[in-house]
């Protein structure tokens, strides 16, 4: 007879500089993830509470696992860089290698040991194009018609970096949720507020599609640095202060790559009387 705890589900809680996720490996528990579902995890008190939840699932074409993104809202997202530098790290130490393919809507992406406890991934080329982005329509993506001339940039999602005397003083809340539902942005954006501070050196804060204001994001940090890049105000490797720490960009010729530290918090599981609960 199978009992309640046998059909609890199993969970990791990790982060990567604030940035933080449920994580659920359906390589050894399938799991039947649906909007209504993901909303309830997010939920930060009746839940767990998540910027993005992610699904580790089998890999396929010698790639060693495929994740799957969700933001608190339910909605999918298509790149979440700091929850796969976390799962990396965790394959990684699974296996006992310093190195893993993963696979996302964005297509495959390496990521590697890059030593003291750091983890690398490369997020792939940006996406520069208007309909690559993707932009309502035809236009320059290195300086929108929206008040503040912003880049657009794709990172496997959409981006709307906005370059300002003091990231510091941008009221997140309130333009990060207009910018989110712009029009010229189909899917809605990440938004970006960022200065420079220093030789190479940008300060950023972000509000994320589908989820609000959160202490760190990697495909934003990624957006950010090739929108300073293409504006000259930056080299194309650059450090990032975010909320909630430091991040390393390196835009090479084989794409984006992001540096930075993970952590694994805590594990547990989801009760059935709970996961019934939400039906």
């Amino acid at each position: 007879m199978m009992t309640n705890a046998s059909r609890d589900i199993a969970f990791m809680k990790m982060h990567g500089l604030g940035n933080d996720f449920v994580v659920l490996d359906a390589r050894v528990q399938p799991v039947a993830m649906t909007a209504t579902l993901a909303q309830a995890i997010g939920d930060r008190h009746r839940g767990v509470g998540f910027d993005q939840l992610a699904l580790i699932g089998s890999g396929h074409a010698g790639a060693d696992a495929q994740l799957t993104f969700y933001n608190s809202d339910g909605s999918t997202a298509g790149a979440c860089g700091n929850a796969t530098r976390c799962i990396a790290r965790y394959l990684m130490d699974e296996v006992g290698g310093s190195e893993v393919v993963l696979t996302t809507e964005r297509g495959r992406l390496l990521a590697r040991d890059a030593g003291d406890g750091l983890t690398s991934v490369n997020m792939g080329l940006p996406q520069l194009r208007w309909d690559e982005v993707p932009l309502a329509h035809e236009m320059d993506t290195l300086e929108l018609p929206i008040d503040g001339a912003p880049t657009a940039t794709g990172m496997g999602n959409p981006h709307c970096t906005f370059f300002v005397a003091d990231a510091e003083s941008v009221d997140l809340e309130a333009r990060g949720a207009e910018v989110e539902h712009h029009s010229l942005y189909p899917q809605r954006t990440n938004v970006q507020f960022a200065s420079l501070i220093g030789e190479n050196h940008l300060r950023m804060r972000v509000w994320e599609r589908g989820v609000g204001v959160t202490l760190a994001s990697g495909s934003s940090s990624c957006a950010t640095a090739v929108a300073a890049a293409r504006r000259g105000l930056t080299g194309r490797k650059v450090s990032i202060d975010l909320d909630g720490g430091r991040i390393e960009i390196d835009w090479r010729d084989d794409g984006v790559w992001m540096t930075g530290p993970t952590t694994h918090v805590f594990s547990g599981a989801f009760t059935a009387n709970w996961l019934e609960q939400i039906g």
